[in-house]
């Protein structure tokens, strides 16, 4: 049984080649996060196979460990990506908001 373990963990690690070739292709920095969360994704999986095929907990630690840093990362890349427009709060800036240029 360990070895289906094994063969399916580099069967995953096949697939990072995908997210390698997005990482590099982009075209948009979201493109680049999702490719990022597959290898978030894929190094947990990995860790898990891996902890069951050679029965060590320590490696189930750490890939629980990896899937809140990856969440984390998502978390952090949605707030800094796609904030919110803001709102002009002064007069003048109101004003060359209207005119269509800059204060």
């Amino acid at each position: 049984m360990s070895s289906l373990y094994l063969a399916l963990a580099l069967f995953l690690l096949l697939t990072l080649v995908a997210g390698l070739w997005r990482v590099g292709r982009g075209p948009t920095a979201a493109d680049r996060m999702l490719a990022a969360q597959l290898f978030g994704t894929t190094a947990v999986a990995i860790l898990l196979l891996l902890a069951e095929a050679m029965d060590s907990p320590g490696l189930r630690d750490v890939a629980l460990v990896f899937a809140l840093l990856a969440a984390i990362t998502v978390v952090a890349f949605t707030r800094r990506a796609w904030q919110p427009e803001r709102l002009p709060t002064s007069e003048p800036e109101r004003l060359a908001e209207r005119a269509g240029g800059a204060a």
